[in-house]
């Protein structure tokens, strides 16, 4: 039984890039940008990637500071996806987090470290594709 799913489709008559998105049961709209050839009716593929690592980082701090008992507090995520002159790719993510002491904030940090999805970006993941006639 699968984790999680999403579903896209691109209709042949869509406009260039807009693609129809189930992620389990909500409905989005994917495209890229227009210094992509696409209309920016959606976010592009990376940038559901990097909306996935934040919201799984902000909801992880918040599932571990509800078992603390700790209060709750607001915390903001930022990813952004950078390239080397090399071309190697990497992810900076900013976490704030409002009303912690110093002894939190360093448990915070570890626990960002530890996220299911960070862990999933930083292990890699074998991806099995099939391609077939509709």
């Amino acid at each position: 039984m699968p984790l999680a799913t999403a579903t896209a489709r691109l209709a042949a008559d869509a406009p260039n890039y807009v693609v129809a998105l189930e992620a389990g049961r909500h409905a989005l709209t994917g495209d890229e940008g227009p210094h992509a050839g696409g209309e920016n009716r959606g976010p592009a593929p990376f940038d559901f990637v990097l909306s996935g690592l934040a919201a799984c980082t902000a909801a992880t701090l918040r599932m571990y500071m509800q078992r603390k008992t700790w209060p709750n507090a607001t915390i903001g995520v930022e990813v952004s996806l950078h390239a080397e002159q090399d071309g190697t790719q990497f992810i900076r993510r900013g976490v704030t987090v409002e009303g912690v002491d110093e002894a939190q904030r360093a448990r915070l940090a570890e626990i960002c470290e530890k996220t299911p999805v960070t862990l999933f970006i930083k292990r890699g993941t074998r991806i099995d594709t099939t391609l077939s006639a509709a």
